[in-house]
């Protein structure tokens, strides 16, 4: 957000597009309450969302549509998947939507190489903006799929019942036992 905004950023989640202005950016600016990031991190099944705020700005597309441009920032802890201990993670990353009306996105046929459109970007314009769902979308996406403290190794873990010796990792590969299989005749059929 440039310091030359003479407009205030709205704090709505939800923008009705016919009560946008088309002659110029609308800037929007969300930063959810300590109650509502508490319901964001169970609804994300992490420990907690400390900090959550996304800012940018909606421009008119031509006649019919909206680009955004905006930034997601937050702090999330996640559990270890190690240690179980606590993790803390800074998210800082851009956030770009090319609302269109949907005969716009062209036609993508179910199971055909081009049922998704190249541009990621874009999405079908519909009555309403939803800011607080993109921001949520956005977190969830950022997050670490195996957050890790510093310093923690995944190590190799086996189980098994008493008594009966655990699975190896190499033991789950079967092909490499055809190959010492496959060897070993081979060196018995030369033999012979």
């Amino acid at each position: 957000m440039s310091s030359s905004d003479s407009r205030r950023p709205i704090a709505n989640p939800r923008l009705r597009v016919a009560e946008m202005r088309q002659t110029g950016e609308t800037p929007f600016l969300l930063e959810p309450t300590a109650e509502e990031r508490s319901d964001l991190a169970k609804g994300l099944d992490i420990e907690a969302v400390r900090k959550l705020r996304f800012e940018g700005r909606l421009t008119p597309r031509g006649k019919s549509g909206w680009d955004l441009d905006g930034k997601l920032g937050a702090t999330v802890v996640q559990s270890c998947i190690v240690t179980l201990e606590p993790v803390s993670t800074r998210i800082d990353m851009p956030v770009t939507r090319r609302y269109v009306p949907a005969q716009h996105l062209g036609t993508y046929t179910e199971g055909s190489e081009t049922e998704v459109p190249e541009d990621d970007s874009l999405e079908p314009l519909g009555e309403v903006i939803d800011l607080e769902s993109l921001m949520h979308e956005e977190l969830a996406l950022a997050l670490p799929a195996y957050p890790r403290k510093d310093g923690v190794a995944l190590e190799e873990a086996q189980f098994a019942e008493d008594g009966v010796a655990p699975m190896t990792d190499e033991d789950a590969k079967p092909f490499a036992g055809l190959a010492a299989l496959r060897e070993k005749m081979d060196k018995d059929g030369d033999k012979g």
